[in-house]
């Protein structure tokens, strides 16, 4: 049973179009005429509970709206969309009790009160009495390593103590749905990696959903086993992180140190140069013929040093967006 159902969910706006000059002004005051922005169109997919699934696409390829239509903050256009058993654009409470949303961008926490105010307030909200509340916020403490920060007032923490807060306001009611957009936003690597922990143990220990939207590449290689990629408003991929490494970069990177410099002209009867610093090569290979050009390498050439690596992801679903092909 899924947890999470989109059928052709599609969202268009309409933007007024204007003609320059008085005369455009003047008609555009007393009859405007329009033309429809797709924003999302036809998307549809499922997410079964407790899955961990990365979105995925360029500025403006439509996942932030497609966010806002799974938690009901905007209207869909059309299409089918159901969050928990829920109509999200109902905004039932017993919806509400079940999901939360987190912008990197955006935060909720009260500025200049200690996040533990606003943790009281959530608690009001949700109707958590002061027992649980006490025992919730101790727990995600301590998963958050906040311990002694949540009676700083809010403005004086960290970038990455405020996310971690804001994650806990997040999730002090215990929500069954994570809609997660940009959570690493501006973090440095050491809080990148203490809010993907938290994430993955969080996800372990209530086996939570988790839909998650990030710029960085690190995040979803190590939070999530399947990926969908949207890009201008359709859903290009769904499916494993590995199957989409295996259908879009059938080669690999031989990086090579060799025992001395040699002219690029030889080097590429061995295959693709990427790279020539010196003694130093990267070779893209085809993957069906990794095992042949590989040992012709090492029986040709002096080599120090070979490695065989797969191409960055990032690298990967680049390609797949500039070439806007399933």
């Amino acid at each position: 049973m899924s947890i999470i159902i989109a059928e052709n969910l599609s969202k268009f706006y309409p933007v007024a179009v204007k003609e320059p000059g008085i005369r455009g002004t003047i008609t555009h005051f007393f009859r405007r005429t329009y033309r429809s922005i797709k924003a999302v169109e036809n998307v549809s997919f499922e997410i079964a509970p407790g899955e961990v699934v990365g979105f995925l696409g360029p500025n403006g390829a439509g996942k932030t709206t497609t966010l806002k239509m799974l938690t009901g903050l905007i209207h869909p256009s059309s299409g089918i969309v159901r969050v928990a058993g829920h109509v999200p654009f109902l905004r039932q409470e017993a919806f509400l009790q079940k999901i939360t949303l987190v912008m990197g961008q955006k935060q909720q926490l009260i500025w200049d009160l200690p996040a533990l105010d606003s943790l009281k307030i959530n608690a009001a909200v949700y109707n958590i009495s002061d027992k649980e509340f006490q025992r919730r916020v101790g727990e995600l403490t301590e998963m958050l390593s906040l311990e002694g920060k949540l009676t700083q007032p809010v403005r004086k923490l960290s970038l990455g103590e405020r996310m971690k807060a804001e994650l806990l306001a997040a999730l002090l009611h215990r929500p069954h749905v994570l809609f997660l957009d940009e959570p690493t936003l501006g973090l440095d690597v050491n809080a990148q990696v203490a809010v993907r922990d938290f994430l993955r143990e969080y996800n372990q220990r209530y086996q939570a959903t988790v839909l998650l939207t990030s710029h960085y590449m690190a995040d979803i290689t190590a939070l999530c086993q399947r990926v969908l990629l949207i890009h201008q408003g359709k859903l290009m991929y769904d499916g494993s992180l590995d199957g989409l490494l295996e259908r879009f970069a059938p080669y690999r990177e031989v990086h090579v140190e060799l025992a001395q410099p040699l002219p690029l002209e030889k080097l590429m009867a061995y295959g693709d140069v990427q790279l020539l610093e010196g003694r130093a090569v990267c070779f893209m290979v085809q993957q069906e013929a990794l095992t042949r050009t590989v040992s012709k390498i090492l029986s040709d050439l002096q080599v120090i040093d070979l490695t065989v690596s797969e191409p960055p992801v990032e690298e990967v679903i680049g390609r797949v967006f500039q070439a806007g092909v399933v």
